[in-house]
């Protein structure tokens, strides 16, 4: 039987980023109001995001700022769909957060299940097992 490859260690600001991403789901899944839940779910993805980010991305001299969604694609190319998606929905987050009823409660149900299945893809990335994500600094 061949062992399976052993994942590098990542940094521990990527771990907790994760951490963060596992407990903003669960948290949004706890909110009823579906402004809420759509920017909390919507507020998960961007942590696991920022966590390839932080575990794989090397720094870089920009003159301009870019978003995290912009960023993850050149960082691992097989998100740049996912990166898309959430960056389409930056702004809905925004009004969302700013308690504009902006979304309905299946919109947000439908974007907190999106936000969980790429938390799953960004731990099979990373190497990390999602359990683990949400023991890690409870």
């Amino acid at each position: 039987m061949t062992a399976a490859p052993i994942s590098p260690p990542i940094p521990a600001q990527a771990r907790d980023l994760l951490g963060a991403s596992a407990r903003g789901l669960l948290e949004a899944y706890a909110t009823p109001e579906a402004s809420r839940r759509y920017a909390t779910a919507h507020l998960a993805a961007l942590r696991a995001a920022a966590a390839v980010l932080a575990a794989r991305a090397h720094p870089v001299q920009q003159s301009r700022i870019r978003s995290v969604w912009a960023l993850l694609p050149k960082v691992v190319p097989a998100l740049e769909e996912w990166a898309a998606f959430f960056a389409a929905g930056a702004a809905k987050r925004a009004a969302a957060e700013a308690g504009l009823p902006v979304v309905s409660q299946r919109e947000a149900d439908d974007l907190l299940r999106d936000a969980e299945t790429f938390l799953s893809q960004v731990a099979a990335v990373l190497g990390v097992d999602q359990q683990v994500m949400l023991r890690e600094r409870s």
